[in-house]
């Protein structure tokens, strides 16, 4: 290590000083003594400060405590030893100083365990935003069916498009550092939701709370030091929700359609209607469902997908003439399923051009 002497050390620390003087950041040097101490000199200490968050390092070096400032973390007197004692400290500080530039130049988070690794060639792996979505989301893949419904898990891969497409625009980059995540960044993300993605207030929050579970699974796993959506408001809105008249199902029951697929589309939409279950419901639902009640009429029996709770429907002749109708389609057969239901996106697909009323 080559030092630098007294004046130049101490140029380059007001000169550095001065750039970084209004962050929270500091470093003193300090003796620390040892417990079975008793007497003589002392391991002269540093210690890297960020934000209130602490980093210890030894300088190398000892000294007599009576011959230590400790007010200005440095030895006192003017001898040649004293001085090339005090410049050998400056230096360390100057590079210590030098590593936090040159973290802060680079876009880097900066913590006193960051500078303090990067100074000894120790650096702190680096996890990513992607990285922490991507690991979750094959855990709760594994789980599917047992503590997760498929929905939930296609939530959460739909989050992973929209942020790689948001950096995209945003930063030009398809991930980032998870410590570089931040409040502006989620404010950001939360515009790029609402305005170029088009999503409601609602699907906005349900993304920003998704996010926000990624966020503070990375927190326990200390990927990060601090949870940066702490504090950041989510509200939802109460959405009023219209329904069909009796008319208006009878409209949309009678309505010919000049293909299969939309008349399949518009019958299993007839059915949740008269049975209230949901397309997750309707989608998994085989003959061994459908039971003969105790008023001797045809009822649903099922666990409900979202809840888990179990589930007792009786069936209304509308609904029954619906079963009837797909009873002997090949589907239903091969798949041991009482409707032939398509996947959620081609239900949502083929029912945008169904225009009856």
């Amino acid at each position: 290590m080559n030092i630098l002497s007294f004046s130049d050390c101490r140029a380059n620390f007001v000169n550095l000083n001065s750039v970084y003087m209004k962050t929270n950041f500091s470093m003193l040097f300090y003796l620390k003594k040892q417990k079975n101490y008793r007497g003589g000199d002392i391991p002269v200490y540093l210690r890297i400060t960020v934000s209130g968050n602490r980093s210890e390092m030894t300088s190398g070096l000892e000294c007599d405590p009576l011959r230590w400032n400790a007010k200005s973390g440095r030895q006192d007197g003017k001898k040649e030893d004293v001085r090339s004692f005090n410049a050998y400290l400056d230096n360390l500080q100057s590079m210590i100083y030098q590593v936090h530039k040159d973290l802060f130049d680079s876009g880097e988070v900066i913590t006193s365990e960051s500078i303090k690794s990067r100074f000894i060639g120790r650096e702190v792996r680096k996890h990513t935003l992607i990285e922490g979505i991507k690991i979750h989301n094959e855990k709760m893949k594994a789980l599917v069916g047992r503590e997760y419904a498929i929905g939930t898990l296609k939530r959460f891969q739909v989050l992973e498009r929209h942020l790689i497409a948001f950096m995209n625009d945003k930063y030009q980059i398809t991930d980032i550092n998870i410590r570089n995540v931040n409040y502006a960044f989620i404010k950001d993300f939360d515009f790029f939701l609402r305005s170029t993605n088009g999503c409601a207030n609602n699907t906005t929050v349900r993304y920003l709370k998704s996010l926000g579970k990624i966020l503070r699974i990375s927190l326990s796993l200390k990927w990060i030091d601090s949870d940066p959506m702490f504090g950041y408001k989510l509200k939802s809105k109460n959405v009023e929700r219209s329904f069909l008249t009796e008319d208006e199902l009878t409209k949309i029951s009678e309505k010919k359609f000049l293909t299969d697929r939309l008349a399949q589309v518009r019958d299993v939409f007839i059915f949740c209607c008269f049975t209230g279950l949901a397309y997750s419901d309707i989608e998994k639902l085989s003959l061994a469902n459908i039971k003969t009640g105790v008023d001797g009429k045809k009822w649903v029996y099922t666990n409900r997908t979202k809840t888990g709770t179990r589930s007792a429907v009786p069936l209304l002749p509308p609904a029954i003439a619906v079963l009837e109708k797909y009873i002997d389609h090949p589907h239903c057969i091969i798949k041991d399923r009482v409707l032939p239901v398509s996947s959620n996106q081609k239900m949502n697909e083929y029912r945008a051009p169904v225009k009856v009323l």
